[in-house]
């Protein structure tokens, strides 16, 4: 049978090796991290983006009917040229001429009633100068006349009224253009304010772009702004836009305001509303504190960097600009020029890490 005079020997030796590993091991752990680390510097960069617009007409209308009735032909159609004063549509007219023959036999009416309250002031008058009527019997008659006067008023308005609503049953182009689209065809009802068709005119066109919020200040600061139009043989070229209006309100959802960029007119033969375009926006030079992209931290919602705090380093959140590549990436709050960061983030979180000696790798954010 096998003698086991030799475990303890066994015993040991494991005992000699796992007091060297736990050696080993405490050294290395007593070692530091060193973490490279850079300092930030201001930048002198242009703030350079481009943006997608759309080409929309400055001269567009809506169509409607200024009366009630039914759509009795509907002369053009969807991307039909018209000129100003075409007829558009026609809407039934029958109601209205009825109303314009009752508003003239209000007239001849009241034409008459005045006729006869101007007899009778003249009558009472005689009558009155040779004492037959008193002083109030005149006055009586002065106001009838007056009232007269005043139906008859009020009735050649009302003829007026009838005929304007006869000219209103002809709905006709107000300006030379395109028919964009058409809300109703024959038959269907007319009613006041109720859409019938889109209108625009050819020319002038302007591009309207969405800036984002964060790039609007940098956009408007004395830059350039520029639109890539095709040309008349369809070759792209950058024209700079004549005006430009910036709108005072930003959308609330999407946290954007529209720029529109009035364009040349000689430069829009090649383009129509709803056209997509590119934007082009050249701001002027300005120093900022610049980031590489490798020091920064991106831990889901969290967006953050290392900076060198004591003999360690402290997490700092920062809020990014625009990247603008071997550049860096613009850092709008949260660290400043000056601050060291750590190159390597994941090894800056570690325990124990520190900033490199002095003479250890170090450097501006541009690289």
């Amino acid at each position: 049978m096998p003698t086991h005079n030799n475990l303890p020997t066994f015993r040991n030796a494991a005992s000699v090796a796992l007091l060297w590993l736990a050696s080993v091991g405490a050294s290395v752990a007593a070692a530091p991290i060193e973490v490279p680390t850079i300092q930030l510097d201001d930048l002198a960069i242009a703030a350079n983006f481009e943006l997608d617009g759309v080409i929309d007409a400055v001269k567009q209308s809506v169509i409607s009917a200024q009366i009630a009735g039914r759509i009795a032909s509907l002369d053009v159609k969807a991307g039909e040229r018209v000129r100003a004063g075409q007829l558009l549509l026609t809407i039934d007219d029958r109601e209205v001429i009825a109303g314009v023959q009752r508003a003239q036999a209000q007239l001849a009416q009241a034409d008459a009633e005045l006729r006869n309250a101007h007899v009778n002031l003249d009558r009472t008058r005689q009558l009155q100068s040779e004492g037959f009527v008193s002083k109030a019997a005149l006055d009586t008659a002065d106001t009838q006349y007056k009232a007269a006067l005043g139906g008859r008023d009020q009735a050649s308005a009302a003829v007026r009224q009838a005929s304007l609503a006869k000219e209103y049953s002809r709905v006709t182009a107000p300006y030379d253009g395109y028919v964009s689209d058409t809300m109703a065809q024959a038959g269907d009802l007319a009613a006041p304010g109720r859409p019938l068709l889109n209108l625009y005119a050819p020319a002038p066109l302007r591009a309207v772009v969405h800036v984002p919020v964060t790039q609007s200040a940098a956009a408007s600061d004395g830059g350039k702004v520029e639109v890539l139009v095709p040309d008349a043989q369809g070759a792209p070229r950058w024209v700079t836009p004549t005006d430009r209006q910036i709108l005072s309100a930003a959308d609330p959802i999407a946290q954007t305001i529209d720029w529109r960029l009035d364009l040349p007119s000689g430069e829009i033969q090649a383009l129509v509303p709803g056209q997509q375009v590119r934007v082009r926006f050249t701001g002027s030079a300005a120093k900022r504190p610049m980031l590489p992209a490798a020091a920064i931290l991106h831990r889901g919602e969290l967006t953050a960097v290392y900076v060198v705090g004591g003999s360690g380093f402290v997490l700092k959140v920062v809020r990014l600009g625009q990247d603008f590549g071997a550049d860096g990436i613009e850092v709008l709050a949260g660290v400043s020029s000056g601050d060291r960061v750590a190159i390597d983030p994941i090894k800056a979180g570690l325990s124990g890490a520190r900033p490199t000696a002095s003479g250890a790798p170090s450097g501006s954010a541009k690289r």
